[in-house]
């Protein structure tokens, strides 16, 4: 989300010049994407110029 909100894009705008479907970005979007699809973060990441680190991060479960 912060991303986006600070590039000024919406998730269409995202999805149509990734040509990722709407719902895959909207479920990264929303943080509700259980498996990452490696040829889908390239893209995101390649589309909005930033490395991986600043898309995802991970945080320990606690278990």
């Amino acid at each position: 989300k912060r991303l986006l909100d600070e590039k000024g894009m919406s998730i269409r705008a995202l999805s149509a010049q990734t040509e990722i479907p709407f719902e895959t970005l909207r479920r990264l979007y929303n943080d509700t994407t259980i498996r990452y699809e490696r040829s889908t973060l390239g893209k995101v990441c390649e589309t909005l110029n930033i490395e991986l680190s600043e898309l995802l991060v991970l945080v320990d479960g606690g278990e």
